[in-house]
């Protein structure tokens, strides 16, 4: 009886983590370049009571056997790295990549990657993220620049007064084997990890690189009608390994009760 109500918990607990990932979608369904998290999980070891294949006493095979299952963990929570939708901005440093890759950046003197493209100029006409971490490869934008043009293999021109062009540079890309053994550090930036590989540069349309897209955003690839038909099936899973508590509880109590 006992067997039953620790798989119910294991149950209550992995649900409990669902709606925290589906929470944390949905908090971000207007975060730049956020990607949605799964969760994913198995099922715990089984207590085999009767081997299946195995011969009885009276020469017969068994077979299927008897297995009980002790319920389910969780073992990942997965990174969706799905192609967000484009949003129209009109402005010249706001940045989306259509396709693969991801833009580098430097932040505490650490190089890390980053699917949002919502660019800014510091003082010092530097490109930066909103957190002020400089892109990379480093360029720097003239003061006197009325105008930028950044094209779809990522070269970078500035543009003065009198319509002269100065080609400032060129913004690379970067993917990875596994996207999604990034780890996820918060401010729209991954680190990479042994599970995702190193990151392998390249410019904007070769190598399987996608291209950049001046005056877009790609939003994040949330979609909260998914999310929601989720939430309810993790809230009903819930409720349901509950009353499995609930059941073996009160089985438990008429054992109890059997003698007064």
């Amino acid at each position: 009886m006992l067997r039953g109500l620790w798989s119910a918990a294991s149950g209550m607990t992995a649900q409990k983590m669902t709606i925290d990932v589906i929470a944390n979608n949905l908090a971000n369904v207007n975060t730049v370049g956020f990607k949605r998290s799964r969760t994913d999980f198995q099922d715990l070891m089984y207590q085999t009571l009767s081997q299946a294949g195995s011969v009885t006493s009276a020469g017969n095979q068994i077979p299927t056997g008897i297995q009980i299952g002790m319920g389910t963990m969780p073992v990942g929570v997965q990174k969706i790295f799905m192609q967000g939708d484009f949003k129209e901005t009109k402005n010249q440093l706001d940045l989306a990549i259509e396709g693969e890759g991801f833009f580098k950046v430097i932040s505490n003197e650490e190089e890390l990657y980053t699917r949002a493209g919502n660019f800014k100029l510091d003082t010092d006409g530097n490109i930066v993220t909103p957190n002020g971490d400089k892109l990379q490869p480093g360029m720097t934008i003239p003061s006197e620049t009325v105008s930028i043009k950044i094209d779809k293999t990522g070269t970078v021109t500035a543009f003065d007064s009198s319509g002269a062009g100065t080609t400032i540079g060129v913004i690379e890309l970067y993917n990875f084997p596994n996207p999604a053994g990034l780890f996820s550090m918060g401010h729209n930036l991954y680190r990479p990890t042994d599970a995702s590989g190193e990151a392998v540069s390249g410019s904007p349309g070769s190598d399987g690189l996608g291209t950049i897209v001046q005056g877009f955003l790609e939003m994040s690839n949330v979609d909260v009608v998914e999310e929601m038909v989720s939430m309810i099936i993790a809230q009903r899973a819930y409720e349901i390994n509950s009353k499995a508590i609930q059941t073996a509880d009160n089985m438990m109590q008429l054992a109890n009760n059997l003698k007064r």
